[in-house]
């Protein structure tokens, strides 16, 4: 039950707790990250270059614009991951000067271990919604994200101005 101030109405009350309770999900789901990297000894971009590779291969200048990392500090990266075990790379057969990075076996058993119950209850938790409120909570992430994206350009941009 949500408790609130009498002066704020239904509505505010629970955007309020719905910000609140983002807010938590995102500190859980990073904690969770980072005590999965702290066992694969592995760092924060390593972990989100594994993260995305979880999509299929993908050419080193992806990897470099979601770490943010300079090419030649992704190809360090690559470097580290593909020595631990954790990656593959090969020529690109459109342009054989383009690298593909891909996430070997080792990498997607680890990650059905220490994901894998995650998005089995996850899975079991949305199918208790309706598909209208599936549609929501889609709209909702989905419009979440791109608020995040956007803020994240916004303050990358005004490092630079």
């Amino acid at each position: 039950m949500i408790e609130g101030n009498s002066s704020m109405s239904k509505s505010a009350e629970l955007i309020a707790a719905i910000g609140g309770a983002v807010m938590r999900w995102q500190d859980e789901t990073q904690s969770y990250d980072e005590a999965v990297r702290e066992r694969l000894g592995i760092n924060g971009p390593e972990g989100r270059c594994l993260s995305l590779l979880h999509r299929g291969p993908q050419s080193a200048g992806a990897i470099a614009v979601v770490t943010g990392l300079t090419p030649a500090a992704v190809t360090a990266l690559i470097d580290r991951l593909e020595a631990r075990g954790y990656v593959t790379r090969t020529r690109s057969l459109e342009d054989r000067r383009k690298v593909m990075v891909e996430a070997t076996e080792t990498t997607l058993r680890l990650s059905q271990r220490y994901y894998g119950e995650i998005a089995y209850e996850g899975q079991k938790l949305l199918g208790t919604f309706s598909d209208a409120e599936l549609g929501t909570i889609l709209e909702f992430m989905t419009a979440a994200a791109d608020l995040q994206r956007n803020q994240l350009q916004n303050l990358k941009a005004s490092a630079t101005s």
